[in-house]
């Protein structure tokens, strides 16, 4: 058996990643120039951005409201907004096709 079959990691979420793509789709609404939204690269914008921000794991109800908390707080916000600039940069430049 392997070791992932013996445990339950259904609940194990990173809230991050909602707050990342929510984020991504505001920046993305705002912006009027030639950037790529095609599958491909909005997905690497998420993940660039996620690879740099601090990941906000949860499994339970009470770590839900924890990571509510962080969110709410203005550094780890700033950090957000800005990771995802960054990623959205990283990507219009380079994108992963013609």
């Amino acid at each position: 058996m392997a070791f992932a079959d013996e445990y339950d990691f259904e609940f194990l979420k990173n809230e991050s990643e909602k707050l990342v793509i929510e984020e991504l789709g505001r920046q993305l609404e705002k912006r009027e120039d030639e950037i790529c939204r095609c599958n491909e690269c909005v997905v690497d914008m998420a993940a660039v951005a996620l690879n740099t921000v601090k990941p906000l794991y949860r499994v339970s109800l009470l770590g839900t409201q924890y990571a509510a908390s962080a969110m709410g707080e203005e550094p780890y916000a700033k950090s957000l907004r800005n990771a995802v600039a960054r990623a959205i940069e990283k990507i219009r430049k380079n994108p992963a096709h013609d």
